[in-house]
Order: structure tokens, then sequence, then C-alpha cells
């Protein structure tokens, strides 16, 4: 049973629209202020929020700016209750992230109807979408049913970047955000000597170059170069900041896709503070493996030697002689430039 949250101070339509609700199968909480609707959101997390807007001290601008300011609260649906139609209230409302409203009096047909069609919605954006174009398609598709996201492009450039085309080098301006259908990618920053430090590995499913359209500058801050035949979806920065701004439901959906690969990059980071080489190299392995092609039932790895050292932190001799070890141990199996993983388990017990 969906959980539903009511904000209003008018008894007469708060226990009208509640007995609506529950009727049509909700389980509703009820409160009378802005407050006690705020603390009920985070208490409880509802599935979908009814909120009046004018109501004495917290009004429904100040609620929906506080729930979506916190992380647990952001993509709650928010439906606005006015009793006004002027279209600069309106406008205001969704201006701050209200998904819709309802102008009082209104009809029991169109509450249910602006409910049924937010849950769905919301619903449906939770759903895990598929690392390659049409999963990318099928979020951009549902993205689009949202009035605010309408303008949304409906196709997108796709781009195959052979072995060791750099898909974009430190201190280029960014000029889109990639979406890797297939292929692997390595991203590293150069030092002052011209040596490379491997910042990350990407594979389907990850995105790249946002941060260079966040920043100020708009300026790549580490190089990003194909390892084998690479297919990338290139979404234009008009998209990338109306998925951010446009809606907080989809937003939301949108920034956990994104924090993916940022989570991956600092486990990398903690792996090799604190961890043993064997842990590191090992912890390589696995994530290479995930994302690399296989030849029958076991993952091959086709990375040189010192490109693992660096996602690793160390020096490719220690690389290898920790290679050795895992081969010795019935791990892994080296051939030339090629490493195959023959027990993922051993090497998970090799982490930790």
């Amino acid at each position: 049973m969906k959980k539903l949250l009511l904000i209003e101070d008018n008894q007469d339509v708060r226990e009208t629209t509640a007995d609506i609700l529950e009727l049509s199968g909700y389980e509703v909480t009820a409160v009378d202020s802005g407050r006690a609707g705020v603390e009920t959101a985070l208490n409880q997390t509802p599935d979908l929020i009814i909120c009046d807007i004018m109501m004495p001290g917290l009004d429904g601008y100040g609620v929906l700016h506080i729930l979506s300011k916190r992380a647990e609260t952001t993509g709650i649906p928010f439906i606005f209750l006015t009793a006004k139609s002027e279209k600069t209230d309106i406008r205001k409302g969704m201006n701050l992230g209200a998904d819709d409203y309802l102008t009082k009096p209104f009809e029991e047909s169109e509450l249910l109807d602006a409910v049924e069609t937010r849950l769905r919605k919301s619903n449906q954006l939770r759903q895990e979408y598929a690392p390659d174009s049409d999963g990318l398609d099928q979020f951009f598709q549902q993205a689009r049913t949202f009035a605010d996201l309408r303008e949304l492009s409906a196709e997108r450039t796709v781009k195959v970047y052979q072995k060791k085309s750099d898909l974009f080098r430190e201190g280029d301006m960014g000029q889109w955000l990639y979406f890797v259908n297939q292929g692997q990618v390595k991203t590293y920053k150069t030092s002052a000597d011209g040596k490379e430090l491997v910042t990350g590995m990407s594979g389907p499913g990850d995105f790249l170059g946002y941060m260079a359209l966040l920043d100020d500058n708009r300026k790549h801050s580490e190089t990003a170069t194909a390892l084998e035949a690479t297919e990338v979806s290139l979404i234009p920065p008009d998209d990338f900041f109306r998925l951010l701004y446009g809606n907080r439901e989809v937003a939301g959906k949108f920034i956990k896709m994104l924090s993916h690969h940022l989570v991956e990059r600092e486990e990398q980071l903690l792996h090799i503070a604190y961890h043993s080489v064997r842990q590191r190299v090992a912890a390589v392995l696995l994530r290479l493996a995930e994302i690399q092609v296989k030849s029958e039932e076991y993952p091959v790895i086709t990375l040189t030697q010192r490109d693992l050292a660096g996602l690793a932190g160390t020096v490719k001799e220690t690389v290898t002689r920790t290679l050795a070890d895992f081969k010795e141990e019935g791990l892994i199996d080296i051939d030339r430039m090629k490493v195959v993983i023959l027990n993922q388990p051993g090497l998970q017990r090799a982490t930790k």
C-alpha cells in the first residue's frame, strides 16, 4: 500500500481529501501545518506528498524547499494544493520543483488522476536501466514524460573511438557528457615529468566528462583514452543541465546514475590508501572482469601491466610479481598481453 502525506491546514479540506485517498486504497497521514509535514516526511518517507501552499508559519513553498535539500526526501513526488489559480503562484511552485498542482476546489477524479500519474512515473524512474544505448534511450524517453523535460533530445550522436584514441584530453574544453555503451575507457592525469596517474576505468553504463561541464572554466582535469574499440553516446550539455535541474524526481535518478562511478573511484582510492598491493591488484582485476569481454566462461583482461600498476597505485615490477603469484595459485592465467580470470571467488578472498 502506497503511503501518502497530506499537509493541509483547513480541517474540512484535510479530512475530505484524506477520506477520498483512503477509500482509494492509500495509506494517508494527514497533518495541519508545514512544520509537522516536514517532520513527518523525514520520519516516515512517504511515497508522495500533497501539500497546501498558503499556510501560516511554514508555507508550502518552504516545505518543498526544505525537503528538496534532504537526500532522503528530495525524490519524493510533490503535488501542491492551492486556492489561487494565478500563473505566478503556479510558476513559483513548479520552479521550486513541484511535480504537479491542483486548484481548490478540485474534483475527486482530478485528485486521484494526479496521484496515480505521479506514483506511476516515480515507480518507472526507480527501475534500473540497461548499461547501453537502449537503456539510455529508455531513461530519456521516461524523462520526457515530465512536462518540464519535453525538450530533451529525442536522439543522440553515437561515436566509436578506436583503441588508443582519446575521447578528450586534460585541458580540453568540455563539450559533451559521454555515456559508454560498449568498450572500456581509461582516465588519467599527467604529472609535470610526463608520468601517467591512472584515475579510473570506465565501462558500459558509465558517464564521463560531467566534471568539466560543472566546472566554471569548463576544462577537463584528466584525459580519457579508449583501451579498445569503444562506442559512446554523446549527450549535449543542454540535456545534461535539464536532467540536473528540470525535475526533482528525474534529477535524483540521474544523480544516482552519475554517482555510481564516483563511488567506485572513492573505493579505489581507499584501497590504495589502506590495503596491501596484493589486495589492490586483486580488486582491480575483479573490477576489470566486470567490464571486460569474456572468452568462453572466463573474463579476459587485455590491459598492459603498466596500466594495471597505475590502477593499483604501485609500479609495474610489483604488479608483475603479484600476477605471477596469482597464476601460481591458480587464480589467473597469463597469455602475453592477456590476463584470464580463472577463479573470481579466490580473487575476492584475496581482497580481504
